[in-house]
């Protein structure tokens, strides 16, 4: 794996690697930072990674694993949603194949510019068990609405419930244990490939990407 500009937008990770004998390009948020939310440094590098990979057709794998976009004064001043207008319109107009995985929270336009949205061209859309999604957490929306305490308790669990409740409506393909990502991203790229071969066979990988 190739890691660009480990020290620009430090919360979001963009990367060139191999999985399996596949070129594919990463763009992935950093927990360790700041949750993984994405201030407007992170967001500018990921567009313009998306736009020079797109140029070259890479197959791109989304990890998705962030609080949303970063808010706050500084942030406003930083431009930081403009800068994820930026990401969100580089990854909407990707044409490569994208791979969605949700490991473990995503919410707000933080979802959106990681490329989870439902239908949004994926081939391939995963999420871990246990993922907790939507507009903020559940804990803040809760102190924010100044919600009683069982109403609170019905907003944890729903969040909690999260991965298989958007599974069930189709915003997932599919809620994968951790162990099988690998194979589950293998297969993904295969049927890219099938697809623009126009082969929908089942397919085992017998070569790079056209």
């Amino acid at each position: 794996m190739l890691d660009l500009q480990p020290e620009y937008g430090t919360s979001m990770i963009t990367a060139l690697a191999r999985l399996g004998g596949w070129a594919v390009a990463i763009v992935a948020n950093d927990p360790s930072l700041r949750a993984g939310a994405i201030d407007g440094t992170a967001a500018l590098k990921a567009a313009r990674f998306l736009e020079v990979v797109g140029g070259f057709h890479l197959p791109v794998l989304f990890l998705a694993d962030n609080p949303g976009v970063l808010v706050g004064r500084a942030a406003e001043r930083e431009g930081a949603l403009r800068c994820a207008a930026r990401m969100f319109a580089a990854q909407h107009r990707l044409r490569s194949p994208k791979i969605s995985v949700t490991l473990r929270k995503a919410f707000g336009f933080g979802s959106s510019i990681m490329a989870m949205n439902p239908f949004d061209g994926q081939t391939l859309s995963l999420a871990f068990p246990g993922v907790v999604l939507g507009a903020m957490p559940a804990a803040q929306g809760g102190a924010a609405a100044n919600a009683d305490e069982v109403t609170r308790a019905r907003l944890a669990q729903a969040e909690a419930d999260a991965s298989y409740r958007v599974a069930a409506t189709l915003g997932f393909d599919d809620v994968i244990d951790p162990r099988d990502l690998r194979n589950a991203v293998l297969r993904g790229l295969g049927l890219a490939s099938a697809r623009e071969a126009g082969d929908y066979a089942p397919l085992e990988r017998t070569g790079a990407l056209p």
